[in-house]
């Protein structure tokens, strides 16, 4: 089968399609593939067929799912090149199905004006997005697994100190370059 199928919130079709069809046409001239969105229900569909590259379809669905998360296009161009990926975590899995537990770990995650966020990324040169029920993260790999285990720290309890202290120590390992930090 070379047609794989996700579902995007309507409110992130238009930044998924872009101003006059570019963001689409982009991804599609840069990878081979076919993308086609069905505004009213959300559902894009990604054919494969005429692509070089078989394997460019996990990548431009990562790319998907990652402006449906709430990355900006331009971040989520990022999953396009190699060796970076994308992981989303869905909160609920952390405080149950309650909207006020939901609500208060997205609080928590992001922090006091963004705060938490930030340093998540200047600390690991990956990109956080918090959105709806899920908080994502784009990065290379050894980017999104101290990521990863730093918001797994948030997300069970740690102190946001105890996060930070846990980033700074990863700082050396961490190749950061080229995004801007």
């Amino acid at each position: 089968m070379t047609v794989q199928s996700v579902k995007v919130p309507k409110e992130r079709i238009g930044a998924l399609i872009g101003k006059n069809g570019e963001v689409k046409a982009k991804v599609e001239k840069q990878t081979g593939v076919t993308i086609t969105v069905d505004s009213e229900e959300g559902d894009v569909t990604v054919d494969y067929s005429n692509a070089e590259d078989p394997s460019a379809v996990l990548s431009v669905m990562d790319f998907v799912v990652a402006v449906g998360r709430g990355f900006s296009p331009e971040k989520a161009m990022i999953v396009l090149e190699d060796d970076w990926f994308l992981e989303v975590v869905d909160i609920r899995e952390y405080v149950g199905k309650k909207p006020n537990h939901v609500a208060r770990m997205r609080s928590r995650v992001i922090g006091t004006k963004g705060k938490t966020r930030r340093l998540f990324e200047e600390l690991t040169g990956a990109y956080m997005s918090v959105y709806g029920n899920t908080i994502s993260i784009i990065g290379d790999a050894l980017q999104l697994q101290v990521a990863m285990r730093a918001l797994e720290m948030l997300l069970t309890g740690s102190e946001h100190s105890a996060v930070y202290k846990f980033l700074e120590s990863k700082r050396p390992e961490i190749k950061i370059d080229g995004m801007g930090f």
